[in-house]
C-alpha cells in the first residue's frame, strides 16, 4: 500500500500532517528515507521507521465500547451522532463498522471491527453466539413469560424466535437478565411486548465468552486483546453454543 495510507492508517495524523512528516525525513522504509507519499511499502514484510521508532501494523482493528444512549449503531447518518463519531481519529480512519446493533435507546457491550470474517462469524445465525442483555420491564416477570420465552415467542410479523434464557433478578420482578442466540430488528423489545409487556431499560452486557468492560463509562472503547478475540471466535465455532 501507499505509505501515506498506511501511516494515516496507524494513528500518525491527517494526510496534511503525514504529508509534512515524509517532508522532514523522518520516514523510513527498510532503512532508507522516503519522503513520497506515493511511495509503496508492504507492511508485513518492511521495516517501516517513523521518528525513530518501528511502526506496528495491525491489519484489522477489534474495539470494545460501552456504547451510550442516544447513539446509533451505524456508521454514517445525517441526522444523529454514530457509534464511529465517537472513535479517536486513529481508530476512525481504519473504517470499523459495528458488529451487529443496539437501539438508539440501548446501551451496554458494541464491538466494532474492519474484519469481515470476524463479524460474520458473531452475527450469522447458524453460529448461534450468545448475547446477554440486562432490562427494566415495565410489569413484573412471571414464571408463565419465563416458560414462553423458553420455547421460543411468536413476534407481531409471526416470526417464531429460538428458544431464549430468561432469569428475573431477585429482588425485583421487574428487573431481569436475558440470553438469545439471534439477532432481530428489536427482537429483545419485540418478544416482550409479544407476552404484553413493555421494556423500559435495556443494556447488553455479554456477547459470546465476552463480558462488558465495567471500568468503561458510556461513550468509552478500548481495544480488545488477542485472548478476547480468539475465545470469542473459538465460541463462535462450537456448534454447541447456545442457550440450554
Amino acid at each position: 500500500m501507499r505509505i501515506d495510507k498506511l501511516l494515516a492508517n496507524t494513528g500518525y495524523g491527517s494526510r496534511k500532517e503525514v504529508k509534512k512528516l515524509l517532508k522532514q525525513g523522518a520516514v523510513e522504509i527498510g532503512g532508507k528515507k522516503v519522503k513520497s507519499g506515493a511511495a509503496q511499502v508492504d507492511p508485513d514484510a518492511e521495516e517501516v521507521i517513523v521518528l525513530g521508532e518501528v511502526l506496528e501494523y495491525r491489519e484489522f482493528i477489534y474495539l470494545l465500547m460501552n456504547k451510550p444512549q442516544g447513539v446509533i449503531s451505524a456508521t454514517v447518518d445525517e441526522m444523529h451522532e454514530t457509534v464511529l463519531d465517537i472513535l479517536e481519529f486513529e481508530d476512525a480512519v481504519r473504517e470499523p463498522f459495528p458488529v451487529g446493533r443496539l437501539d438508539k435507546d440501548t446501551e451496554g457491550l458494541l464491538l466494532l471491527t474492519n474484519d469481515g470474517k470476524f463479524a460474520h462469524a458473531l452475527t450469522s445465525p447458524k453460529k448461534g453466539v450468545t448475547k446477554t442483555y440486562e432490562a427494566i420491564i415495565n410489569q413484573e416477570v412471571t414464571e408463565e413469560d419465563i416458560s414462553a420465552f423458553s420455547n421460543g415467542v411468536v413476534l407481531e410479523d409471526g416470526y417464531h424466535t429460538k428458544p431464549a434464557d430468561l432469569q428475573v433478578k431477585d429482588h425485583a420482578a421487574t428487573e431481569i437478565s436475558l440470553t438469545i442466540t439471534e439477532g432481530k430488528f428489536h427482537q429483545v423489545k419485540r418478544m416482550f411486548e409479544a407476552v404484553g409487556k413493555k421494556v423500559l431499560f435495556l443494556k447488553r452486557i455479554s456477547i459470546g465468552s465476552l463480558t462488558l468492560d465495567e471500568t468503561l463509562e458510556p461513550g468509552e472503547y478500548r481495544d480488545m486483546t488477542e485472548k478476547e478475540v480468539k475465545e470469542l471466535l473459538q465460541k463462535a465455532y462450537t456448534k454447541n453454543e447456545g442457550v440450554t
